[in-house]
């Protein structure tokens, strides 16, 4: 019996342990190969290229093995279901976005709560019965075909709108009419990165030539155009209205003013700058006026104001202003300056009533000034409070309008908007299960390592206690003029009603501060945003918020290359690892897609010696060790991701299971007719958040 005793409790132990996850993960073999790539001298081996083939089906072997260890891993957590119940629960409500006009009509989306895709709505007036006018619920049964776009001519009576296929950047235009809800033959395809601007009886769009199929998620887009299209027209008739044939990495997108006087067409070789080529639509020929040379700075078309145009620029501004520029002499010393730079980034400008209404970031959060017409300020704009002013939008003759407002503990409200009375009231509010009171936010400054400061937000429970014993999850991006400002997540409640400290930090790279704060975190500068993200997570750490051993990091795109970067070269500091759809590659990156276009804040490793030796020092593929405890990790992608292809998470998981001691578990969980994450269905949303939050709750010791 003692024997039998002793088997059991041999047995429970065993089991027990497995339900924990704490033995050794055997992950799938990966082969290697002996591919080397010489740059500037330099042989750098790439073992893993041949998973770089997402058509292939060695490939797809891997990911089928890679995900069932995954998933196997994530279904032993004991709380994984109570969390996706819960999840499911708070997300359920109903979710509005602003409202916009056009003609004499209102339009709005509205989610009802866990439908896979918003629906598009039309109303007379705001007083009269909504309808729906367009539900992409019914463009597939499992939601993974998604509207990405839409435009509506300016009488009200026409709707364009394009749908992409399991999240990929590809997509296809339709047109319908509104009143009758019949939807026209035309169908346009290969369109991306494309606007949709109405004119006349048909609209300006940008596509691409049509792609090789079988490897469309994955070859470099090239050769980027616009065309006009008429209603009724096969697509081969389209116009051809603007191209270069001596740039292929350049992309353009058109667009008209409200009065149909002026075509613009914008042109961009990179995520930020562009030069603006303006064509008067009532004279025949091809004449375009310039504005700006090269693509060091940004120029906004706002509207026209007769003949001449209202930009918004970073030229000789590097928080930007709002000035005048007449088309026919655009050189800077014509310039009028309507409103100067300020001290705050000027964000956005519309005209609202007759007048102008210029919102502004200040320490990453909302502010917004009333003008005239002349630029002169009568008043700063009422809002709710500190947090994010968004889709303030109206018509410029007209006195009402509709902006959103949102914050870490205000949830995502829709206000009604008095321009002449400066004042709001509140029209359409969530019914959400969540306190608001239990929670406090903080915004602090820290120093980086060179001693510049940086901005953090930290939300927490009030009666939270600094002990350093709080599960934090450290969030960042870092990149491309983006800037991070307050605004509330369900999925995060999860998270924060267990006692979770959430932190969101302005690392330089981002647009918190202007062009200065966005160039000093690119190219050779990079490295300030990974010093920028470590010292908030040392930060945390000395004030007691937490320690390394209840410490996350999350990171999605730019930011999982911040994550994967960081925990490279600080894995020490860190317990878990969330890189989400991350460049990880930065050697070969701009090889694939849409890749190129990064160039302006990356580099490539091809351009000189100095910058593929930079790359090459952080690239999170090149960078893993051999024997380190990496923290635990838990990668994301897509296998329709032809953002940020999945090839670049696919090489980093295989690089770091073949290298890390193994003590915790690095898993990747690859999502199948899903992308870079737009349009991602409410099912597949719900799914991957209750994977990423039991996967970083269970590895942090917290319970649930």
């Amino acid at each position: 019996m003692k024997k039998l005793s002793i088997l059991f409790i041999l047995f429970l132990f065993i089991a027990l342990s497995g339900c924990n996850n704490t033995a050794k993960i055997s992950y799938p073999e990966t082969k290697k190969c002996d591919t080397v790539d010489v740059y500037f001298g330099h042989e750098v081996a790439d073992p893993y290229r041949w998973l770089e083939d997402d058509n292939s089906e060695e490939t797809a072997l891997w990911v089928e093995a890679e995900n069932k260890i995954t998933f196997d891993y994530l279904s032993k957590i004991p709380f994984r279901e109570k969390i996706k119940e819960r999840l499911t629960e708070i997300w359920n409500y109903p979710k509005y976005r602003v409202p916009f006009k056009e003609g004499d009509n209102y339009f709005f989306f509205k989610n009802d709560g866990l439908q896979n895709q918003s629906v598009l709505y039309i109303q007379d007036d705001l007083d009269s019965e909504a309808k729906v006018l367009l539900d992409p619920n019914t463009f597939s049964e499992d939601g993974t075909i998604a509207l990405s776009n839409l435009s509506i001519s300016k009488d009200g009576k026409l709707l364009a709108y394009s749908t992409s296929e399991g999240g990929s950047d590809w997509a296809e235009i339709f047109m319908m009419d509104i009143e009758t809800g019949k939807k026209f033959k035309d169908n346009l395809k290969w369109i991306k990165f494309s606007g949709i601007s109405w004119y006349k009886n048909g609209f300006f769009y940008s596509r691409y030539n049509k792609p090789n199929e079988s490897d469309k998620l994955k070859d470099k887009n090239e050769f980027h155009k616009v065309f006009y299209h008429k209603i009724g027209d096969p697509q081969a008739k389209d116009k051809l209205i603007y191209s270069n044939k001596d740039f292929p990495l350049r992309n353009y997108y058109a667009g008209v003013t409200e009065d149909e006087k002026f075509l613009i067409v914008f042109e961009s070789e990179a995520t930020s700058g562009n030069t603006v080529y303006v064509k008067e639509l009532s004279k025949k020929g091809n004449t375009y006026y310039k504005i700006g040379d090269g693509f060091d700075y940004q120029y906004s078309i706002i509207e026209n104001i007769g003949n001449k145009l209202l930009v918004m620029t970073n030229f000789n501004a590097t928080k930007k202003q709002l000035v005048l520029i007449d088309p026919k002499n655009p050189a800077p010393e014509k310039w009028k300056i309507i409103i100067p730079e300020k001290e705050e980034v000027l964000k956005s400008v519309v005209l609202l009533g007759g007048k102008i209404i210029a919102s502004y970031m200040k320490d990453a959060t909302s502010k917004a000034y009333i003008h005239n017409m002349k630029g002169e300020l009568i008043e700063e704009m009422s809002i709710p409070g500190i947090g994010t002013l968004y889709g303030l939008n109206g018509k410029k003759d007209e006195n009402t309008a509709f902006f959103g407002f949102t914050s870490f503990t205000f949830p995502s409200t829709i206000f009604k908007y008095d321009i002449d009375g400066n004042n709001f009231e509140i029209y359409k509010k969530p019914d959400i299960d969540f306190d608001a009171k239990q929670y406090s936010t903080n915004q602090i400054f820290y120093k980086s390592k060179d001693s510049t400061e940086i901005p953090m937000f930290i939300i927490h429970k009030k009666d939270i206690k600094l002990d350093g014993s709080n599960p934090t999850i450290l969030y960042g991006y870092g990149g491309f003029n983006i800037s991070l400002t307050p605004s509330f997540s369900v999925s995060r409640l999860i998270f924060l009603e267990k006692g979770g400290i959430y932190v969101t930090t302005n690392l330089r790279g981002g647009g918190e501060y202007g062009k200065e704060w966005h160039d000093a975190g690119t190219k050779l500068n990079k490295q300030n945003v990974f010093d920028d993200f470590i010292a908030a997570a040392e930060y945390l750490i000395d004030n007691k918020y937490t320690s390394s051993e209840k410490l996350a990091i999350m990171g999605g795109s730019n930011g999982g290359l911040l994550v994967g970067a960081c925990m490279i070269q600080r894995p020490e500091l860190f317990q878990v690892a969330l890189p989400f759809v991350g460049v990880m590659d930065m050697l070969r990156y701009h090889k694939f897609t849409i890749g190129w276009a990064w160039a302006g804040d990356y580099g490539t490793s091809e351009e000189s010696e100095e910058m593929f030796e930079y790359l090459y020092g952080y690239s999170p593929v090149h960078t893993i060790k051999k024997g380190v405890d990496y923290p635990a990790t838990l990668a994301i992608t897509a296998d329709h991701d032809d953002r940020v292809v999945p090839l670049h998470s696919f090489k980093f998981m295989a690089t770091l299971q073949e290298k890390t001691l193994g003590i915790n578990p690095t898993l990747i969980r690859i999502e199948t007719r899903a992308g870079h994450g737009a349009g991602k269905p409410t099912s597949k949303r719900i799914e991957e958040t209750a994977d990423v939050y039991s996967f970083t709750m269970y590895n942090l010791g917290m319970e649930y």
